[in-house]
C-alpha cells in the first residue's frame, strides 16, 4: 500500500538517478523503516510517498521499462 505521509523522517535521503540534471525536476529516495519513500527535492514539506516492498519493486520494474 502506498502512503502519503507528510511528517515522514526517512534516513539517508538521495537523489534518484533517474533525476533530471538541471535541479529542475528531482525527486529523493530515502528510507521509512522498512518503506522506501520518495519526495519532490523542491517541495520537501508536502512530505513523501512510501511504499511497502511489493509495490517499491513493482515501481523500479515500471520505471526500468519506460
Amino acid at each position: 500500500m502506498i502512503h502519503n505521509r507528510p511528517g515522514a523522517i526517512a534516513e539517508g535521503w538521495r537523489k534518484a538517478s533517474y533525476s533530471g540534471g538541471e535541479g529542475r525536476a528531482c525527486v529523493e529516495v530515502g528510507e521509512v523503516g522498512a518503506d522506501r519513500a520518495i519526495r519532490d527535492t523542491q517541495h520537501r514539506e508536502l512530505g513523501a510517498l512510501a511504499f511497502g516492498r511489493s509495490e517499491w519493486a513493482a515501481l523500479l520494474v515500471a520505471a526500468k521499462q519506460d
